[in-house]
């Protein structure tokens, strides 16, 4: 069942800000940082993602299917250009 509540946007110094009531945060699962989107003129307010988040779970399933090895063997070079001499 969602929630909906009336609030005003309130000013808070130079910017502008909404009081959350605490269903609404409890709802929603939102507490410490915060992200904000604007998506075709509607605000998103989600509570912050971590940017490796998952990624633990995906490493794990990668090396449950033998996926987790190396593309190219790390003793030989790439291409010439890693190789040679470089001249400045």
């Amino acid at each position: 069942m969602s929630v909906v509540v009336k609030t005003r946007l309130i000013r808070i110094g130079n910017s502008r800000g909404i009081r959350v009531p605490k269903i609404v945060a409890e709802q929603a699962d939102l507490g410490g940082e915060l992200e904000l989107e604007v998506r075709r003129r509607q605000l998103i307010v989600r509570s912050r993602r971590h940017p490796r988040e998952g990624w633990d779970v995906q490493f794990r399933q990668m090396a449950a299917r033998h996926d987790d090895r190396l593309l190219w063997p790390e003793s030989s070079p790439l291409s010439s250009f890693d190789t040679g001499e470089w001249e400045w």
